[in-house]
């Protein structure tokens, strides 16, 4: 007695449950109404006014504020060490050997002046850029990240410690 009072209590859970679907005709009619809106609304005349110049911008020294993880790295083995700078975008970090030349490999058939660095761990950086400035750094992360969207989205800094 007590299994059919819980599989009549399931079966109740379930059409409560499939009850509960909003229907794709309310978001269809609400979309179409916001649409006549749109379309009906008036169109502001904006006046253009005359803009002043002002002399140019002494350019400062770019600073940034993003956060960078320190390690004494190296070169891996046949690497070339020239290539590591102080600012290194990293996007992947492997103990195996195969996955990380693997990353190198596919990002310089992208374009990429990839390099493998190794960490006093043993850890494999996978790193696609170096600068010795840490706001092009930052840029060159962030492009990489909207380029290869959504994959590399955890790319990092590594701030190269001597």
């Amino acid at each position: 007695m007590n299994k059919i009072w819980l599989f009549g209590a399931a079966i109740c859970m379930v059409l409560a449950m499939g009850s509960c679907k909003p229907k794709q005709s309310a978001y269809k009619a609400a979309y179409e109404q916001a649409k006549e809106k749109e379309t009906t609304a008036p169109v502001e005349v904006v006046e253009e006014t005359e803009v002043v110049e002002e002399a140019a911008p002494v350019s400062k020294p770019r600073t940034s504020n993003v956060n960078t993880r320190s390690e004494k790295i190296n070169a891996a083995q046949g690497e070339d060490a020239s290539r590591l700078k102080r600012y290194s975008v990293v996007i992947g970090s492997f103990k195996n050997k195969t996955n990380a030349y693997s990353l190198k490999e596919r990002m310089q058939n992208d374009g990429y002046n990839a390099v493998l660095g190794e960490n006093e761990q043993g850890m494999l950086r996978v790193i696609v850029a170096s600068f010795n400035d840490k706001a092009d750094a930052a840029d060159s992360r962030d492009a990489i990240k909207a380029k290869y969207a959504p994959n590399f989205q955890d790319a990092w800094i590594l701030e190269r410690k001597y």
